[in-house]
């Protein structure tokens, strides 16, 4: 019986893994087409707005259904699991209403913090989205804690690709008719309520009516403050600093001497970094996070040697992919920008920001590892200590800095948060994982990776002169480097044994390179 609840658990983490995959990757990818339809001012419109509705969907979307589930799982019967979701109901309303009274009536004062009035209709669009999230939230968890994860996947995707659509579509439609770029951002904005209510049709009621109501379940209240709150903000990390931004960064340059238009169309070239840093997370923290179940399941059974080679393991597998993607993406910044965005505006600011890629994938990796031992309180300190030195320090960043202020504000506000977890967490946590050997390794592979690249890039800068003015001449060239640089890293990290075979293979579908490799070596042994 317990092999079989931690096998269903195992194959439930999977499914829910794969799902907001999907739906992560769908809301980092929307955003190229998006701003190539609108421009850099009308990017920066829904930008401005968007880590408001970011925040709602961390709740619904991952957050609160986690807690919730952990509730519902924690309940004896199916009586006391329905009462858990009533009593959990209750109180996530009386936190939708006070959210969305909050942004309906404080809409015109927020829209004034961020040096913009006419962001009003926007931002009391988003508040709409919210009175969805009570059933949202409940109903995703309610499934989740009787492990029928299936209902929340198919409601996670539904909601992310009808919100994509709705974009995608009132961005067209607002170019097409020539719309004010404030017009546009409402009515793209409206995908996130509209979105809600799609996911809400695919996902089955919880409430039985044959159900005799069980005994009230004390402190329900303060465990929701407590703990859904820390998991909602450990979630929305990225959504946070993108908050401060909105208020800091356009008001910063206007405050450096730039004119309110041109500060508006370079908080849209800035807001370019988002989905290039939310396509290497997405990346770096699948890979490593696909090890999630098997180190829940050693917590489980009190194993503490596996643990701890499991967390090693995860945690050189994210260090890697998130180190080899930001230093392909720095490399490569005028090529991508000129492919995706039209033009190499604000690549050296781009470039810095890619930085944050390396620190997000291991505070969130290590999140992952403190939360299987229930360790909440340390990555709270630490996400609260980075947000302050942001929100304290961007604003004056900016004004002197320009654009590469913020960038650099927000690589050291995860540099913050990452030392503080680092320093906090327990020693066995951290020995085996920065040994010398393996960020020597790491480094040198890194290095040389980049050096072959740009050598590759400037000989085609040679043979190519047009590459550096054209998209489609972009593009061809980032198809030849690219690949380059994916040979040269994992020849050498196999090479220099970067990875143990174990963690190799602990890389879905590794195998297939480790037999490659062998057949290649063997070949060139003879």
């Amino acid at each position: 019986m317990g092999n079989r609840n931690v096998n269903t658990t195992l194959q439930g983490a999977l499914i829910l893994s794969v799902a907001a995959f999907i739906a992560k990757l769908l809301s980092a990818v929307y955003r190229v087409p998006f701003q190539n339809m609108v421009g850099n001012t009308g990017f920066y419109v829904y930008q401005q707005v968007y880590p408001l509705y970011g925040i709602g969907m961390t709740f619904a979307l991952s957050g609160l259904p986690v807690f919730i589930s952990k509730l519902i799982a924690e309940a004896p019967d199916l009586p006391s699991q329905q009462q858990v979701a009533r009593q959990v109901t209750r109180w996530v309303w009386g936190l939708a209403l006070v959210l969305f009274g909050g942004l309906m009536l404080g809409a015109p004062a927020i829209a004034r913090g961020m040096g913009d009035v006419q962001l009003t209709p926007l931002i009391q669009m988003v508040s709409w989205m919210f009175l969805f999230m009570p059933a949202l939230s409940v109903g995703r968890g309610y499934h989740q804690g009787r492990f029928n994860m299936l209902p929340t996947a198919r409601s996670q995707v539904i909601e992310q690709l009808v919100r994509v659509v709705v974009i995608l579509v009132a961005a067209g439609w607002a170019v097409h008719h020539e719309w004010s770029v404030y017009r546009m951002g409402t009515w793209a904005l409206s995908g996130g309520t509209v979105a809600a209510v799609a996911a809400l049709l695919v996902l089955p009621r919880w409430r039985r009516r044959d159900v005799t109501t069980a005994v009230r379940v004390p402190h329900v209240g303060r465990r929701l403050l407590v703990e859904g709150g820390t998991l909602c903000l450990l979630t929305a990390m990225m959504v946070l600093l993108q908050l401060v931004d909105s208020f800091t960064v356009k008001n910063g340059l206007v405050a450096g001497g730039m004119s309110d238009l041109a500060a508006k169309s370079l908080k849209g070239v800035y807001d370019r970094a988002q989905p290039l840093v939310q396509l290497g997370l997405v990346v770096a923290v699948a890979f490593a996070t696909s090890l999630l179940p098997a180190l829940a399941e050693a917590q489980q059974r009190d194993r503490p040697q596996a643990f701890k080679q499991l967390t090693t393991t995860m945690m050189h597998i994210a260090l890697v992919i998130a180190t080899a993607a930001t230093a392909g993406l720095i490399s490569l910044m005028p090529w991508i920008n000129r492919l995706l965005f039209g033009n190499t505006q604000g690549s050296d600011m781009l470039a810095v920001y890619m930085l944050s890629i390396i620190l997000a994938t291991l505070i969130q990796t290590y999140n992952s590892v403190l939360q299987s031992k229930n360790n909440y309180r340390l990555t709270v300190v630490a996400l609260i200590s980075g947000l302050i030195v942001k929100a304290v320090a961007n604003h004056w960043s900016v004004a002197h800095f320009g654009g590469n202020g913020a960038s650099w504000l927000t690589v050291v506000s995860l540099g913050v948060m990452f030392v503080i977890i680092w320093y906090g967490s327990a020693q066995e946590l951290r020995s085996g994982i920065w040994t010398q050997g393996f960020i020597r390794k790491l480094i040198g592979c890194t290095i040389l990776m980049v050096v072959g690249v740009q050598a590759v890039g400037v000989g085609l800068e040679h043979i190519w002169p047009a590459m550096m003015t054209g998209r489609l001449a972009a593009g061809g060239a980032l198809l030849i480097t690219i690949p380059v640089g994916v040979v040269i890293f994992f020849s050498l990290a196999l090479s220099w044994q970067l990875l143990t075979v174990r963690e190799w293979l602990a890389i879905p579908h590794a195998k297939t390179i480790l037999r490659l490799w062998q057949r290649l070596s063997q070949y060139g042994g003879k």
